[in-house]
């Protein structure tokens, strides 16, 4: 029997379904033993320093990436007969395991998507998805096809951060009165300038996937996470940038990892860098209000009954300060990332969802956004977060955060 059977087709190319290298006790399931094959498409600087902090249980073995200057170093000791600048070759030819994505953000979701299909385990770096739609497509694959898919919001699986967020979670705060987070950059329109030439080795139109071929510029190939043609805000201090870490812990703190607020509202009404406010069905208010500079960037400042507590990356006060003084010490001799890794790497072989499992991710990156939405829309908004819809307004659930056309060839894949 051949390895793989071809399944279906997506963007013209055959999806493939793995078949185990070993006899396993579940199909697509590393043994306890088995070292784990993985590709990775898109090789940039965040990914290389992901698969630095891996474990010795994943060997890198094939590279994806449409830009082929990015694969000229020896990486990992991956031959040239298995580097490829179209990644979907990669899935038909390559035997594997896992995928690392760390592509931009408007060709992450289908990139996954392709490889769920394929039979792959996922780590995803964030911003996970460029609109909501993608969100709901991709759960939908990871369910459908059993997969374990990971996203890179590596704080659920820090020491210091987890006991935090389960300590909230978990009542510790008594009753969570209000949230305070920070205020994050949107993203901004990119206005067409003159094209200029297209580097060699890159494949401009698969690099620009989904969205509009627009003529070469390096502001968009260099700066991409600036634009909302190909994210959500995703400099540093912006709205799919560190706001996706704060936003994940907020959600994780408020056991809100399967739901949602229920309105949402800028404080400014069409103001782009508008504060934002939502509030949640059990009464809870989330104020996205502190200028850069001025808070937790990679968390948030929660009042309950007993008082207050600030979380960020590895750090963790309170107002009175013996409600945290059992939280454990923070150990990272192998970088921030590593316990996410292992994590991932337990979720493989056992099956289970990992902490940041796709649904999990998807809900905290729908509060990004809500909070691009409300402040592109200006107005007060409905959520129903059972049905992941705008209450009464056809505008909004038309929004290009919420749903997009997708250029011929990038189409999401209907998923049943």
């Amino acid at each position: 029997m051949k390895r793989r059977h071809f399944l279906k087709t997506a963007v013209g190319v055959t999806a493939p379904l793995v078949i185990p290298r070993h006899v396993l006790a579940a199909p697509g399931q590393p043994g306890a033993n088995d070292r784990i094959l993985a590709g990775v498409i898109g090789v940039g600087s965040r990914i290389r320093t992901v698969i630095g902090e891996t474990p010795a249980d994943v060997k890198v073995v094939a590279l994806g990436d449409c830009n082929l200057a990015r694969m000229q170093d020896d990486l990992w000791g991956v031959p040239a007969g298995s580097r490829y600048q179209d990644y979907r070759q990669m899935l038909d030819k390559e035997k594997l395991d896992a995928v690392f994505v760390g592509t931009t953000t408007h060709a992450r979701a289908l990139c996954c998507i392709h490889a769920v299909q394929a039979g792959l385990d996922v780590y995803a770096e964030k911003a996970l998805t460029l609109t909501i739609e993608e969100g709901q497509v991709l759960v939908k694959a990871v369910r459908k096809h059993q997969r374990v898919l990971q996203v890179g919001t590596q704080a659920r699986s820090m020491i210091l951060d987890k006991w935090a967020y389960e300590f909230i979670r978990n009542g510790g705060l008594g009753k969570i009165e209000k949230v305070v987070g920070l205020n994050f950059i949107g993203p901004r329109r990119w206005t067409n300038e003159p094209g200029q030439p297209v580097p060699e080795g890159l494949d401009w139109d698969q690099w620009c996937n989904q969205a509009a071929l627009h003529p070469y510029h390096p502001n968009l190939h260099r700066g991409w996470a600036t634009w909302w043609d190909f994210d959500g805000g995703g400099q540093s201090w912006g709205v799919t940038g560190w706001g996706t870490h704060s936003y994940d812990i907020i959600q994780a703190s408020l056991g809100a990892d399967y739901t949602g607020p229920v309105e949402v509202w800028a404080v400014k009404p069409g103001d782009a860098m508008s504060p934002v406010t939502m509030r949640y069905a059990d009464g809870v208010v989330l104020e996205l209000r502190l200028p850069q500079g001025h808070g937790p960037a990679w968390g948030a400042i929660f009042l309950g009954e007993k008082g207050k507590i600030e979380t960020n990356r590895n750090r963790c006060v309170s107002n009175p300060p013996e409600l945290v003084a059992d939280q454990p010490e923070a150990d990272y001799e192998w970088g921030v990332t590593r316990p996410h890794l292992e994590n991932w790497i337990h979720c493989m072989r056992t099956r289970q969802r990992p902490l940041a499992d796709v649904e999990i991710a998807h809900r905290s990156h729908t509060i990004c956004h809500l909070v691009n939405i409300a402040r592109d829309l200006g107005r007060r908004l409905r959520w129903n977060p059972d049905r992941e819809v705008f209450v009464g307004d056809d505008e909004a659930n038309r929004h290009p955060s919420v749903t997009r056309p997708r250029r011929k060839g990038y189409e999401l894949p209907e998923i049943t």
